[in-house]
This record gives structure tokens, C-alpha cells and sequence, in this order.
């Protein structure tokens, strides 16, 4: 949760009894255990009640449903503290290896230049990663994540939830997804660019002065995108990120399969 950060004060609107529990137990998991919560019940009423525990020591068993919570953070050294920067790490993400990796992710939101309130398409979204990065730059933004692979929809539903990325919507197959959605200000091509149709699609979707950001790995791609790119213009670039890895003993750098990476307007 992107709120969950050092010394924040949170008033929560709880949903029944059950939801300073889950709360506590959150915080709890999250290594900030010494939160204090303050469960507000029946505010106004004659039968109001103000009570007050850390987290980690939450043992209120008589709640009733209306009430609402309010959250002191204490976040401990070893706190899972969400940062705010655009590329997180791989870790925070379930997936199964089909994840824009940190650092081109990071290059990618830039690309994209959300900005407050704006709709993204991510198309091929594997783990969901680039849209839900999307959607905590702003509290406004949305995303519509399209992805055909029944695991990995109910893959990038748990990252949302997980990460805060309440605005990502997850739907099927592109380009037949695209029939019917909201027209986006931005798209994200992260897979399948090859696909008949896909880029046609989605490009005629875009809204006029929208931006679209396409990643490939592969020679099919990027022969796909040196044509678009004469078609249409905009600008290309090549990403290559070298990791420290063991080797034996010692170190050495790992090579990642380079990203080529064409971010394009709409007129």
C-alpha cells in the first residue's frame, strides 16, 4: 500500500466490524507492528467508544460495524515500506518472469509521462507491473490492463491489490480487447507488437496528442518497430542493463537481453 509510508496519520473508512482486524494484521505483516490504531465506533451516538492499540497487539473482539479507523505509522528499520519512486524492484511483484524488468521500467513510466487523471492501455501486461506504476503516480490515473492468460489475470488483480494500483482494470486478448474501452492518453505495447492488427488497433484508439511506448526484445520486433518508426516517427532507443551475478567465487556482469524502445505522439 502506497500510504503505508514513515509517520503517516491515515483515517480510514471501514467496511464492517472485520476491517480493523485486517488492518492490524496488515500493518502487522508489513513490520509495523508498533503502529497505534484507533478504532472510532458509533461517533456522535450515545453509545460512542473511542479505543486505542498498537497493531501487533490488536485484540478488540466487540467492534460494531460502523466505524472507522485511524492509523498512526510507525514504520520499523525492517518495515515493507513501499517506495515512491517509479521501477520498483522485481520482488515486489508476483509473476513468472514475464515482468518489464526495474530499470527499463522505470525508463518506460518516464517515456509514458503520465500525468494526473490520465488513462493508460497496458497491452501484453504480464504481471501488470507498468500499469500499476501508472496508477501510483497519481491517485487519479487509471489503467486498463489487457492480457489473455487466465493465471496471469488473476495474477495482476493480487499485484493491484497487493500495491495499490486500485484503478487497474484487468480485461482479455488484444487487439479484440480493444473494442469498447475508454480511449486511452497513453499505451503501452510490452509484448506481442507483432500481433496483426494490435499496433493499427491500438494506435487509432490513442487519443490525438497521446503518447504510445513500445519495448521488444526480438529482431521480428524490432523490424516491426523500424517501420513503424519510418511510418510515424518519433524516437528509438536501445536499453542494456549489465547485474552483478556469482561466479564461483568471484563476481561477474550478466548481460540482460537488450530492450529496444520506440515512444511515439499521436498528432
Amino acid at each position: 500500500m502506497p500510504h503505508l509510508q514513515p509517520q503517516a496519520r491515515i483515517l480510514a473508512l471501514s467496511w464492517d466490524e472485520t476491517t480493523p482486524q485486517a488492518v492490524a494484521e496488515l500493518l502487522t505483516a508489513r513490520g509495523m507492528g508498533a503502529s497505534r490504531l484507533t478504532v472510532l465506533e458509533s461517533l456522535g451516538g450515545p453509545h460512542e467508544r473511542v479505543r486505542e492499540t498498537r497493531a501487533d497487539a490488536f485484540a478488540f473482539d466487540d467492534i460494531v460495524p460502523l466505524n472507522m479507523i485511524a492509523v498512526a505509522v510507525d514504520a520499523g528499520r525492517n518495515a515493507r515500506v513501499l517506495p515512491l519512486a517509479p521501477g520498483l524492484d522485481e520482488e515486489w511483484f508476483a509473476h513468472d518472469g514475464q515482468i518489464t524488468k526495474s530499470e527499463v521500467r522505470a525508463i518506460t513510466i518516464s517515456a509514458l509521462a503520465p500525468r494526473a487523471g490520465e488513462l493508460l492501455w497496458d497491452v501484453g501486461a504480464g504481471s501488470g507491473s507498468v500499469g500499476i506504476e501508472w496508477c501510483q503516480r497519481h491517485p487519479r490515473n487509471a489503467a486498463i490492463a489487457f492480457e489473455s492468460k487466465a493465471e496471469r489475470i488473476e495474477r495482476i488483480a493480487r499485484n493491484s491489490l497487493e500495491l495499490g494500483g486500485f484503478s487497474v482494470t484487468v480485461t482479455g486478448e488484444a487487439p479484440a480487447g480493444f473494442a469498447g474501452q475508454p480511449a486511452p492518453d497513453a499505451v503501452f505495447i510490452g509484448g506481442a507488437l507483432t500481433v496483426e492488427g494490435l499496433f493499427e488497433g491500438a494506435w487509432a484508439a490513442l487519443k490525438p496528442g497521446g503518447r504510445l511506448v513500445a519495448n521488444v526484445v526480438t529482431l521480428e520486433g524490432e523490424a516491426k518497430l523500424a517501420a513503424l518508426h519510418a511510418l510515424h516517427g518519433g524516437s528509438l532507443r536501445r536499453i542494456a542493463i549489465d547485474r552483478l551475478v556469482p561466479v564461483g567465487g568471484k563476481h561477474g556482469w550478466r548481460p540482460a537481453m537488450p530492450v529496444t524502445q520506440w515512444r511515439v505522439e499521436k498528432p
